[in-house]
């Protein structure tokens, strides 16, 4: 995948798109074949570790962290990508504000709204800005007012970087993907 472009894989089963982002982020290796992301091969622990630092993963289902406030889990997110620490408030803070996310910053985590735990994991996953943003779920089980508006803020973050999301409905993935697959036993076709 090269240049910036948001693709859209719909997948019904869950488990399998998690499988499928595990493996294009580098967090699992391929059981066979060969698979290259980025120009990395990920058959390799040296190709999946380059991997793994360019890339980011918003995941609808984020392990709980319910100390953090909203900024604090994307400062959190920016001392895991080993940002140099004067870069790291920056940074949270512009993603933050891209994200509309400014007038929930202090918020904790557990008391926010979905959508707006879910925008929270999206800044967490790009505050490194990487050249790959991978998104598991993220617009599944949404109203349709949540789904449009945070396909907005991924489109955006789509003119930065290629963004690969999964999903179990096409027409909310096509808000956000320009392109939207559909991945039926581990094959992907146009529909």
């Amino acid at each position: 995948m090269s240049g910036r472009t948001a693709f859209g894989v719909v997948i019904c089963d869950h488990r399998a798109a998690t499988a499928l982002v595990d493996l294009l982020a580098g967090l699992a290796r391929p059981a066979y074949g060969e698979l290259r992301v980025l120009g990395e091969d990920l058959t390799t622990a040296r190709g999946r570790s380059a991997v793994r630092g360019q890339v980011g993963v918003a995941r609808r289902m984020g392990r709980p962290q319910p100390a953090f406030r909203v900024r604090g889990l994307v400062e959190h997110a920016a001392r895991l990508a080993r940002l140099p620490r004067r870069d790291r408030g920056p940074l949270a803070a512009a993603i933050v504000d891209r994200l509309s996310l400014t007038p929930w910053a202090d918020v904790p985590m557990r008391a926010a709204p979905d959508v707006i735990g879910r925008r929270a994991r999206l800044a967490a996953a790009t505050v490194h800005q990487p050249d790959l943003l991978l998104i598991d779920g993220l617009l599944d089980d949404l109203p349709p007012r949540d789904s449009a508006a945070l396909a907005d803020a991924i489109r955006d973050l789509g003119r930065d970087m290629t963004v690969v999301a999964t999903g179990r409905d096409a027409a909310t993935l096509a808000l956000a993907c320009g392109e939207v697959l559909t991945m039926a036993d581990g094959i992907l076709v146009r529909p």
